[in-house]
């Protein structure tokens, strides 16, 4: 129990050695990310549909 009791006191002592972000960069990352998802999703949704008009073509022939 005394492990536990000290690996979480450890924990607290390196939290509070974070820097954590100030709210500006945090919108900031955050708009980035949300971006990058949005241009990723459509980029593989339109190769997925590629793909897929190609194997239906394929297959019809």
């Amino acid at each position: 129990m005394a492990n536990i009791s000290g690996f979480f006191g450890n924990v607290v002592s390196e939290m509070r050695k974070v820097s954590w972000p100030k709210r500006k960069e945090l919108t900031r990352y955050t708009v980035i990310v949300l971006s990058t998802v949005v241009v990723m999703a459509i980029f593989f949704s339109i190769i997925d549909l590629g793909i897929s008009e190609a194997v239906r073509w394929f297959l019809a022939l």
